[in-house]
């Protein structure tokens, strides 16, 4: 651990975020896994409701800089591009 009191105050803060962008990032790949599951059977209907929510999720973490716009974009398009090949 530093010595200095600010650049101890800092890697205090750095681990805060650094468990709370973790917790985020967790959460973006289990609605990206629900989505995938619901492809996998087939099942259109939850797959879209499920599809939604991950959406707005994605935004927003893109929004905040979690993940990078076209990152959080390519997850939109590939999932919705499987969505539409079940149908």
């Amino acid at each position: 651990m530093a010595n200095i009191k600010s650049s101890k105050k800092r890697a205090l803060k750095s681990e805060k975020n650094r468990q709370h962008n973790k917790k985020y990032r967790s959460m973006l790949r289990t609605f990206i896994k629900k989505v995938n599951s619901a492809i996998f059977e087939k099942n259109i209907e939850l797959a879209k409701k499920k599809f939604r929510k991950m959406q707005s999720l994605i935004d927003k973490q893109a929004q905040k800089n979690l993940i990078h716009k076209n990152k959080a974009s390519r997850y939109k398009s590939r999932l919705y591009s499987k969505i539409i090949n079940l149908t």
